[in-house]
């Protein structure tokens, strides 16, 4: 019998799709809708993202104008990006909120690059977690006789590969990313 491994490629997928999403919400000097994904507003008691209470538009590279469908949601909206790590200052005139975004300092950029790498540790180290379970569950077959020994170091094997591939792929992710946020 042959282990399969798509179920933790999959999941190792799914890791490298959190970390593409978690690099759009770092800004880097040009406005986007993406920053704002991490921020979410009480809604009737609900947290909610802010595109689900507002419009966002960027008319220009560096704004973003964020609309709300209800005007008492202003105040919170200003209040959940002022809270945010955004690091950018609501202009609220009482029926849009503007989100200017400044050109980012070199000390900025750096700061961003090494949350760009932590994301990328962390993105590695969920990989290597579905290693381990996926190690773990070869050697409970192998002990339970479903798997010979060859079996096993063949499906450990195979798991070391998937695992080596997607950590190279998150490293070019972090790099890409980093040459993003550098670049002026």
């Amino acid at each position: 019998m042959k282990f399969d491994t798509r179920a933790h490629e999959t999941k190792m997928q799914k890791t490298l799709e959190v970390l593409e999403r978690d690099f759009d919400s770092i800004r880097v000097g040009r406005a986007s809708v993406r920053v704002l994904d991490q921020i979410t507003v009480p809604y009737y008691g609900v947290p909610t993202a802010i595109e689900g209470v507002a419009t966002v538009k960027s008319p220009d590279p560096r704004t973003l104008i964020i609309q709300p469908w209800e005007s008492s949601m202003l105040k919170e909206i200003e209040k959940a990006i002022a809270a945010s790590d955004l690091g950018i200052m609501p202009q609220n005139d009482g029926k849009v909120i503007r989100l200017p975004f400044p050109p980012l300092t070199e000390e900025h950029r750096r700061d961003l690059t090494k949350k760009a790498s932590k994301l990328g540790e962390e993105a590695k180290v969920a990989v290597r977690n579905v290693r381990r379970e996926a190690n773990d569950e070869i050697k409970k077959q192998k002990k339970d006789g479903i798997l010979t020994e060859d079996d096993q170091r063949s499906a450990e094997k195979a798991v070391q590969d998937l695992t080596d591939r997607y950590c190279k792929l998150v490293d070019e992710k972090v790099a890409k990313k980093e040459k993003e946020i550098m670049e002026l």
